[in-house]
Formats: structure tokens, C-alpha cells, sequence
């Protein structure tokens, strides 16, 4: 005959105790399906904002990468002592000892290499630009130019790395990534980061998925790349023979596994994968719904030029951002490849310049016009700059500029930023910073700043570790922001 305390014991045995839990547990797993960005319990140390630290002035970024770092001396910064000084040996006293790569270390003689490009003036405050980008010309009192750009990374991969990751070694999040973790998603039915790839010419630097890589945040804030095609994401469509209905009936029974596994080994990276699944099966409809652009009126497709209607190509890209843009999708990938001109610079960058001009401006204009710049912060740059000095040969009609992280131009608009602004400035040979330095800390800082975010307390604890985007540096730049 069972006593009264016989009953307590198996009311409290621990089978008893992990029976009932359970189904808390499941509760959790059920609710991290329909609210994957508040999946970690409100105990963890790594839980995600879910809201800005602050006001934003930024609900979203579109951001124009130029792979393989297109050349501040041909674009923006006018240098006309580099005209004047054409051939002549840049003087020690200007470069004193800086690193160079390997492949201008081995030169004995440095030959300045001004632009053979004409500048001019610009907008109410008189910006110097290129005339290989006559478009961008156009839109310069919607620009801050960041002349003053400087990294530590003098290689292509480390210096993209650092750009997107905060840290020049592989592994860490992305920073549309962080932006994810920080604040989540607008819209359930498109991922928070987006990531869209064009190729200017072949042969240039590769692209690794390491860039948009969630590193050790939650794989739900991993970057998306949406591709050009009949299949935009890989694995989204239904294989033949499986409906949608097959499909929701196979997520649903997947569900239960999940959550019974999550319950047996407490691990909440089972939950995002599964938030993931879902998050595809939402896609299957609004994915090709927003990548459509076959009801873009033609004026539309004149402003971004002939190219936007190739799909993969950078103007392409640039319509689709647009798109995500309306779609409150939070941070907008672009890559364009083809800028590292080593030689041939003089044929090559017209090239690249022709297929990004049109397509930046309009895209800074589109925004515009429907009101969503205010809200939208566009950026356009690439991993670092180039020499003032020519790679090899010197002449007239053929030269090639190495790798410059001393300094570089960025340009950014729309949300927080101040219009028809110059920001920095670089010797007269184009070398070095004099005034206003913004490295690339700086940089990300400032991004984090406009979307509502203190860089310095979005972190993340791995391997008893707290990580930040920027590490353990970076300062916003208020000079620049409205």
C-alpha cells in the first residue's frame, strides 16, 4: 500500500519531472518556428535585440561592393600634381617605408601615374568627379565622399574580409549578418540579409561564401543569395512529383522530429535550422513574386539602362535592390567583381565604370522618388585603394595601379548622411591622409549608428569569448551624419 510521501516520490521522480518539462520544451521549440529571432531564451547572454538601441535614421542598407577596389584616382579624388610629376619617382619622403605588396616591392623605380581621365566640378559644392562616371556626376548633392578611407589589410581576400566581417581571418559574422542578429526581420516572408552577385569582367578576384557567412550567430541570420535564373535560390523549388501541400505535410511531421531532438540534446541551433525551413517554404511564393521584374515600366528600365533587363548583371541587381528595399528586406548585398586593374587600367576601368555609373545613380534616384531614401542607406566602395605610382610600365595609353590601403574614397547617401558633403582629404600626391582619417572600424561603426544600433553593446559570446562586428576599435563619425 503506497504511503503519501510514496506518492510525492513519484510525483517528483525525474522521469516524471523530464515528462512534464517536456512539453514546455516543446512549446519553446514550437515558438521559435513562428519567432525564430526571439528563439533564445530571455536567460541567454546572447539574445538579439529584436529592436534598436536608439532611434534609427536607417530602417534598411543596400550595399554597392566593388570587388577588387577600383581606383580612388580615377573616380573621385582629382590629384593634378600626379599630372604634373607624370613619370617622375614617387619621393621617399611621401612614402616613407610603407608596406607594399609583393608585386610592386621588387620595382627599384616608382613612376607617378596621374589620372588620363578629365574631373570636374559638380553639384552646389563643387565635387570633383570623373567623366568616366557622368551619371554619378548628376546625383552629387545626394553624396558624402569619404576621402580618408584607410584599412590595415593590403591583400584582396583579407581586405574584403575585413570589410564584411570586422576581421581579415575567416569565421566571424557578416555584417549584414549582425544586423540581422541585432534587429531581426520586416517581413517573414524574405530573409533579413540578401545577397546579389554580378561579374564586371573574368578573371578577377573570387567571391567566397565566407562574406555573407553567419559565422558563430544563429544560421537563421546567414546572407541569402538570390541568383539569376529559373532557380534564384538553390534547393527552394519543389522537386517533381512534390506539391505544396506534400511540401507543408513534410515540414509538419519534420517539426515533430525536431522537436523532439531539441528536447533530448537542448541545442537551439535546431530550432533555427528548422525556422530555416520554414522561412523556404514562405520563399517558394514571395521569392519569384519579387524577383519579377517583367512589370517594371520601360522608363524604369531606361533609368537604370539597357543592361537592367539581363539578369546577373550589376544594373539588374540594382533593380532588384530596389525591390528588396520595398520589401523591407534589412541589409542589401550587392558584389560586383572585375576592379582589380593591376595593368591595362586605362581600357579596363572605362569598362567597369560603364556598367556601374547609370545603375548606382539611378538606383539613389528610384529611392528617391519614392520616398524611401530618407529611410535607406546606400553605400558604394570597395576593399581598399590604389597607387599613385604606376605597377611595371608607364606609359600614356597602358599602366596599372598595386594595391593602396593608405587611403580611399567611399561614397554613401540617403539615411543620416549629410548631402554634397566631402569628408577628408589626401596629400597632393594622393598617398597619404592629412586630415579627417575614417578606417574601417569607423566605418562600421557609423553603419551600426544609423540603424539604431550601439556597436559597442551588440555582442556575442563564443568560446568565452564577447565579440562585436568591430571588435574592440571603431568611433562613429558624427561629422558626416545629418
Amino acid at each position: 500500500m503506497n504511503t503519501l510521501i510514496d506518492e510525492l516520490h513519484d510525483q517528483m521522480s525525474r522521469r516524471t519531472f523530464l515528462g512534464k518539462t517536456s512539453a514546455g520544451l516543446g512549446a519553446m521549440a514550437l515558438s521559435s518556428l513562428l519567432n525564430p529571432f526571439g528563439a533564445l531564451a530571455a536567460s541567454d547572454e546572447n539574445q538579439s535585440l529584436g529592436k534598436p538601441h536608439f532611434a534609427p535614421r536607417a530602417k534598411r542598407v543596400i550595399y554597392l561592393f566593388q570587388s577588387g577596389a577600383p581606383s580612388q584616382l580615377e573616380t573621385f579624388d582629382y590629384k593634378p600634381k600626379l599630372e604634373q610629376m607624370w613619370g617622375q619617382d614617387l619621393p621617399e619622403s611621401v612614402r616613407n617605408g610603407q608596406r607594399l605588396t609583393g608585386m610592386s616591392a621588387s620595382q627599384s623605380k616608382f613612376p607617378l601615374a596621374g589620372s588620363t581621365f578629365k574631373f570636374a566640378q559638380h553639384g552646389k559644392n563643387r565635387m570633383w568627379v570623373s567623366e568616366l562616371l557622368p551619371h554619378t556626376a548628376k546625383i552629387t548633392d545626394e553624396l558624402c565622399f569619404i576621402r580618408s578611407m584607410h584599412t590595415e589589410a593590403i591583400n584582396h581576400d583579407p581586405a574584403v574580409t575585413f570589410f564584411q566581417t570586422g576581421s581579415q581571418q575567416a569565421g566571424r559574422p557578416s555584417f549584414g549578418s549582425w544586423v540581422s542578429y541585432g534587429l531581426g526581420s520586416e517581413n517573414r516572408n524574405l530573409p533579413a540579409f540578401v545577397v546579389l552577385l554580378s561579374k564586371g569582367r573574368n578573371g578577377d578576384q573570387p567571391l567566397y561564401a565566407k562574406l555573407w557567412n553567419n559565422g558563430f550567430v544563429p544560421s537563421i541570420h546567414q546572407g541569402v543569395v538570390f541568383r539569376s535564373g529559373p532557380d534564384p535560390v538553390f534547393y527552394l523549388n519543389n522537386p517533381a512529383g512534390v506539391d505544396k501541400s506534400d511540401r507543408r505535410m513534410m515540414l509538419d511531421y519534420l517539426a515533430k522530429l525536431h522537436q523532439n531532438q531539441a528536447q533530448k540534446v537542448l541545442d537551439p541551433e535546431i530550432n533555427q535550422r528548422m525556422a530555416q525551413y520554414e522561412m523556404a517554404y514562405r520563399m517558394q511564393t514571395s521569392v519569384p513574386e519579387t524577383l519579377d521584374i517583367g512589370k517594371e515600366p520601360d522608363y524604369i528600365f531606361d533609368m537604370y539602362g539597357e543592361e537592367s533587363r539581363m539578369p546577373g548583371t550589376f544594373a539588374a541587381n540594382c533593380l532588384l535592390a530596389r525591390k528588396l528595399a520595398e520589401k523591407d528586406v534589412r541589409f542589401i548585398q550587392l558584389y560586383h567583381q572585375g576592379w582589380d586593374q593591376h595593368g591595362n587600367l586605362p581600357r579596363d576601368i572605362q569598362i567597369q565604370c560603364k556598367s556601374v555609373d547609370q545603375a548606382s545613380a539611378a538606383l539613389i534616384k528610384d529611392l528617391k522618388q519614392r520616398g524611401l531614401l530618407e529611410d535607406t542607406l546606400v553605400i558604394w566602395g570597395g576593399e581598399f585603394g590604389r597607387t599613385n605610382y604606376s605597377q611595371g610600365k608607364l606609359t600614356k595609353e597602358n599602366y596599372g595601379r598595386d594595391h593602396h590601403p593608405r587611403c580611399f574614397t567611399i561614397w554613401m547617401a540617403g539615411a543620416g548622411i549629410k548631402k554634397g558633403m566631402i569628408y577628408g582629404e589626401t596629400d597632393e600626391f594622393g598617398y597619404n591622409i592629412l586630415r579627417d582619417p575614417v578606417h574601417v572600424h569607423d566605418f562600421q561603426a557609423t553603419v551600426m549608428h544609423l540603424m539604431g544600433i550601439d556597436h559597442e553593446r551588440l555582442v556575442f559570446k563564443h568560446q568565452g569569448r564577447r565579440y562585436r562586428l568591430t571588435d574592440v576599435h571603431g568611433h562613429v563619425v558624427k561629422p558626416i551624419l545629418t
